[in-house]
């Protein structure tokens, strides 16, 4: 669908909305072959306006599926499904438009074309009206407690009157985008849908041809004699010179000049016959009688009389390879999951993506989520980032020497090589996993790092280490490329194992099986004191 079909249909759907004619709005969004999140949030909207909630519970769907990070949407959603007495589902959309607020206060939709913001207290409040759904009178009062500490417009006329209304016992209204506000196309592109003529009509200005009125095309007109005479550029007229035989500076303000070099006479000349020509940028004095005349038109083909540029031709010898370096093995960091406003919302939260309600929601068999969600029940399913992602389930307690062999055996590649190390929270530093001492939990290097039955792992394939001791890790800040081939290159976010210190600037270490040297510059340690080495 063409861009511009979409705009046009787009704006007619606004027009609609705007003169509250929901039906006609309603089809014009339906005509819309490729829909995009905004316009399918336009048929949700008068779905709304009709009192449609299952058809307007569908178009939400999918605006979410367009864009799973627009709050807006999610709040809109949560407000149909508590109309729907869906209350679960209602309040986990609660959930996930505070968690895709991302802390702000308020976020403001003016850019993407709705006019309207959204407050983080307005959330809360819906979560407060789904809990007082619930029976659950006191969560209710805390949420709504915790959305008078917020900022925002309208904030005090909302929350005092729902307090009093908690108190005694009455449901609260849910909140919803206001009636006939959608999102809207940018001005400027609508405005260009309407055919413009940038050219214009020519006008006559100046003309060869006396009294010529003409603005218009046609093939060029004959014009009669002696009112354009073109004129021809002879040698005569032409300031570009060439010196006869080279010349030698004798006095000052004089230039030394090869012999067949080309000049740009620039000043007329002196009493001593000598003139002022410009060579190679530089203005200078040079005979008038070793100098004729050229017409570098007709000279313009001929290589011989080239003038020469002054740059020297590249060097023969071609520049020593430097050694590849290996692909980084860093990885983002996961997405961490939604958060809850009582244990009993987080118990709700179990899947990581946002869900998508049906209709038929509820008649979903429990086998068909276990298939979907996948893995075994009491095992934990470990993420492995190697020079590619692979997922496995490994029992909560197993060893490491069981992790690494299940691992190599995913991988293709001998367990000795493997080397697994993990993120701490909130840092950029890469740890070895823990190997585990004794017997029981201790020895189960899976439980410090996994949270909610799920565990992230980053796998090296490098050879041991022999008779190397590694003094302390520290993270690239820069990507470097090796300037030699004792130099060690690494990409910006790889962890590096610090084997030694050359000198103040330069360390040794290793990353991702090579060994070698870099600047201390181009690394940082996240630890806050400054730790001092001596290399024996």
């Amino acid at each position: 669908m063409l861009y511009t079909e979409l705009l046009r249909l787009w704006d007619e759907a606004v027009k609609a909305m705007d003169a509250r004619d929901w039906h006609r709005a309603l089809e014009t969004a339906r005509n819309v072959s490729e829909p995009n999140g905004r316009t399918l949030f336009i048929e949700a909207s008068a779905h709304l306006a009709l009192q449609e909630l299952e058809p307007a519970l569908q178009a939400l769907n999918e605006v979410i599926i367009k864009d799973g990070r627009l709050a807006v949407a999610f709040f809109q959603r949560s407000a149909v499904l508590m109309q729907l007495d869906r209350l679960d589902d209602a309040l986990s959309d609660c959930i996930w438009a505070q968690k895709h607020m991302r802390g702000n206060t308020v976020i403001d939709y003016r850019q993407l074309g709705l006019r309207y913001k959204l407050f983080s207290w307005q959330v809360l409040y819906n979560a407060a009206a789904v809990y007082c759904r619930m029976g659950q009178w006191e969560q209710a009062r805390e949420v709504l407690l915790s959305a008078s500490q917020e900022k925002g417009a309208g904030r005090a006329s909302s929350i005092e009157p729902g307090l009093e209304s908690i108190s005694r016992g009455e449901v609260l209204t849910p909140m919803l985008v206001p009636e006939g506000e959608v999102f809207r196309p940018r001005k400027q592109e609508v405005e260009q849908l309407q055919q413009k003529d940038f050219l214009g009509k020519a006008k006559v200005i100046t003309s060869m041809i006396p009294n010529d009125d003409f603005g218009g095309f046609e093939p060029l007109r004959l014009q009669p004699p002696g009112y354009y005479e073109p004129k021809v550029e002879t040698t005569d007229d032409t300031r570009y010179m060439r010196i006869r035989a080279p010349y030698m500076a004798r006095g000052p303000g004089q230039l030394t000049v090869p012999g067949g070099a080309t000049v740009f006479l620039f000043d007329e000349v002196d009493r001593d016959g000598m003139a002022t020509v410009i060579y190679d940028g530089q203005r200078g004095l040079l005979p008038m009688t070793l100098l004729y005349p050229v017409d570098l038109k007709k000279a313009k083909g001929r290589k011989e009389d080239r003038v020469p540029s002054g740059i020297p031709l590249p060097p023969g010898i071609r520049p020593p390879t430097r050694p590849q370096s290996q692909p980084s093995t860093a990885a983002p960091i996961p997405e961490t999951p939604p958060p809850s406003y009582t244990n009993f919302a987080l118990a709700k939260q179990a899947s990581r993506d946002a869900p998508v309600y049906l209709p038929n929601s509820d008649s979903l068999d429990q086998e068909d989520v276990t298939d979907a969600q996948g893995g075994d029940e009491g095992s934990v399913v470990v993420k492995v980032h190697f020079t590619y992602t692979l997922a496995l389930s490994v029992p909560p307690y197993a060893s490491y020497r069981e992790l690494q062999d299940r691992i190599a055996h995913k991988l293709g590649q001998p367990p000795a090589n493997l080397r697994l190390r993990h993120r701490v929270p909130g840092s950029q530093l890469l740890t070895p996993l823990e190997q585990g001492s004794g017997e029981g939990e201790e020895s189960c290097p899976l439980l410090p790092v996994m949270e909610e039955g799920r565990a992230t792992l980053w796998c090296q394939l490098e050879d041991p280490l022999v008779g190397r001791a590694i003094l302390y890790h520290m993270v690239a800040l820069y990507d470097y490329a090796g300037q030699g081939p004792e130099d060690l290159e690494f990409s910006e976010g790889e962890t590096i194992d610090i084997l030694g210190e050359v000198n103040e600037e330069w360390l040794e270490g290793h990353c991702a099986g090579n060994i070698g040297i870099f600047p201390r510059c181009f690394v940082y340690s996240e630890n806050t004191v400054e730790r001092e080495h001596t290399l024996l």
